[in-house]
Formats: C-alpha cells, structure tokens, sequence
C-alpha cells in the first residue's frame, strides 16, 4: 500500500496543473492539463492503469516512428460542432472539400453559411444508404452524424447542403452550450447573475428539408480514428490496428457494435479523415454521452435508448494498440486520461464547463 501511494503521489494534481481561465460564454479554459479530465490513479482505480495490455495481437510496423518530444496539450483550435459525413472510404483526397460531388465539397462551399463558430468537417467510412453505388453525387443522399449533438440526418446530398446548415447545424448544440439536464458549475456562476441565461440549443425534426430525417445514434460512445493515407502513412497503417484491438477488448463487454449494428448502447468506431497531428498518430477521438443521472423507475420510463448529448471529447494522440485496453476501460468508459502528459491534446467536458482552448 505504501507502494501504491508513492507511486499515486506522482498522480496527484497541482495547483498549475489544474489552473484555469474564465472564458466570455461561461465556460473554463483549461490551462493546466489536470483541469480538463481525470488523470488514473492506481489507488483509486488499481495497478491495471499503470500498465500497458500484455496480451496485445496488433503490433505497429517496425520503423513506425512519430514525434514523442513536443508537448501536445492545449496546442489544438477549439471548434464548435462536429459533422462527420459517411461515404463508405477510408481513405481520400489531401483535402476532403475537394472530393468533387461530395457532400463534404458542398459545405466548403457553403462554410460561410455557418454560425455559432467554428464548424470541424470529417469524411468517414460510415456505410452509404445505397451500397450499389458510388458515394458522390449532386442528388445522392447520404448519412451525417453532427456531434455534439449525437444526432445522424439521414438523406443528405450535396443540393441540400444548404438546408442541412440552416435547419440543423446552425440551430444544434455546441461544444460549449449548456447540456439539457444539467448546467456546468462555471456556467451556472455566470447564469447566477444574467437575466437571461443561454437556453439549450435544439434541432426541430419539423425543420429538415424534405428528403432529410433526423433520428438518434444509439451509441453511448463513439470512437474516431483518423485513417487517412494520403495525408499521412501511418494513419493508414494505425487506425486498422487499433480498431482491432479496441474491438478485441469491447466484444467481453458486450460494447462493440459493427456498422450495422444499431442496438442502444455500445461503442461505434469510425475512420475520419485528416484532423491535424499526424506526427503524432495515431489520434483518436473519443466523444461520450452524459451520464443521465435516473434512479430505477425513471430508466425504465425513459426507455433503454439514451438521447443525451455528448458531455465530453477526449481527443488522444499517440495512441498504440498496447493502450487500447485502458483506453476502453478508463477513457472510454469513465472519461479519465491514462497518460495524460504523454497523450492528451485536448478536448471538452460540458458537464464541467470546460475546454482546452
């Protein structure tokens, strides 16, 4: 035990690493990298976060090296939402805005339509609606999953792209807008003393453009990897490994769920395009619902469909297949940071009101 504690003093937070930043919208800039999330500690949560998985069956190529010297916390642009654009590839061009006919093209073209700040754009290999055919084209719809609202809108082609920003994007929620059940304790201190407080965005099906349906994605969690190729090699050869080995460690648990998988529940696990880093692949992100706080009879009248929205982004770089075990079982499911000074970018967490930017 004595042990234990010495090695969890090294845990323990301080007081500039736990520093933080008042914000004009209520929220918190994490200065210090322990105000953010969590960080394991062997006393609370046992001797398995300090190692690594043991029984790991993916391994990097030999001669698979990236940068492990710069500092990597709080150095990514904070962003507002998040639309991640099925088409079916891993892989694509340098820079998806010029995928000719996609639908990610026709929001670079349309990107001064969009309000409420800075909008994050991935293409994905989430699977087409229609997989007889190609992924682009001016009237072929596809699927959308806009974080962090957790909502996909089905139907989606480039024409209407336009719609898509006027009655979704620009009217749903965003990384640092109160979630509906509950409001951080930073944005609560400002609310106390304004008249009128923010009041939770909202997507209103009876919005969409005709064509376009809005429903809820099941997943409690959602895992994105970036996966491309052209812009880097060692995204192509590290988000196949990785997805392995996080599968391998959530199919136990009864979490994984495969592309057409639609359970509630569980954890989806998706390639994205290009995010910035990969000098430091592999990066993930990792974006978790609230945890609705229900006794017994109330998760029964709710249903076993959770609608929350996502509380927290956990984006992770230098991510290798020996940290996918802790990864799922303290990130991904607890919303705590394994390695934080060796790992942690950045991210957000609106139950506490805080961003790293």
């Amino acid at each position: 035990m004595t042990f234990l504690r010495s090695i969890a003093d090294r845990f323990t937070p301080t007081p500039s690493s736990t520093a933080t930043k008042a914000r004009p919208d209520g929220f918190l800039t994490a200065k210090g990298i322990d105000a953010l999330f969590p960080r394991t500690n062997p006393v609370l949560d046992g001797e398995d976060c300090l190692h690594d998985c043991d029984s790991c069956t993916a391994h990097l190529p030999r001669g698979f090296k990236i940068d492990e010297e710069d500092a990597l916390y709080g150095h990514i642009n904070g962003w507002s939402r998040h639309l991640i654009v099925a088409t079916g590839k891993t892989d694509w061009v340098r820079d998806v805005c010029d995928e000719k006919g996609s639908v990610m093209e026709a929001v670079g073209k349309h990107d001064d339509a969009v309000t409420g700040g800075k909008l994050m754009l991935s293409a994905s290999n989430m699977m087409l609606p229609d997989h007889n055919s190609g992924p682009y084209g001016a009237d072929r719809p596809t699927r959308v999953l806009l974080m962090p609202a957790f909502q996909f809108v089905d139907g989606v082609t480039p024409n209407l792209v336009p719609g898509l920003i006027k009655s979704v994007i620009n009217s749903a929620p965003t990384n640092t807008s109160p979630l509906p059940s509950t409001t951080s304790s930073s944005a609560q201190k400002q609310q106390n003393g304004n008249a009128h407080p923010p009041k939770p965005s909202r997507i209103h099906p009876s919005d969409l453009p005709a064509g376009m349906n809005l429903h809820n994605c099941p997943h409690k969690a959602v895992i994105l990897m970036c996966s491309q190729a052209t812009r880097d090699a060692r995204c192509g050869q590290s988000a196949p490994l990785l997805r392995r080995e996080f599968e391998r460690h959530l199919r136990p648990l009864g979490l994984y769920r495969d592309a057409m998988d639609e359970r509630p529940g569980g954890v989806g696990i998706y390639f994205i395009s290009h995010v910035g880093g990969h000098k430091y692949s592999a990066n993930i992100m990792v974006y978790r619902r609230a945890e609705r706080k229900r006794d017994v009879e109330g998760q029964m009248a709710n249903g076993a469909e959770d609608e929350t929205e996502a509380a927290q982004c956990i984006w992770l770089a230098r991510v290798r297949p020996e940290d996918c075990e802790n990864i799922v079982r303290y990130t991904v499911l607890q919303g705590k940071v394994v390695k934080p000074d060796r790992q942690l970018r950045g991210g957000f967490d609106r139950e506490k009101g805080v961003v790293s930017w």
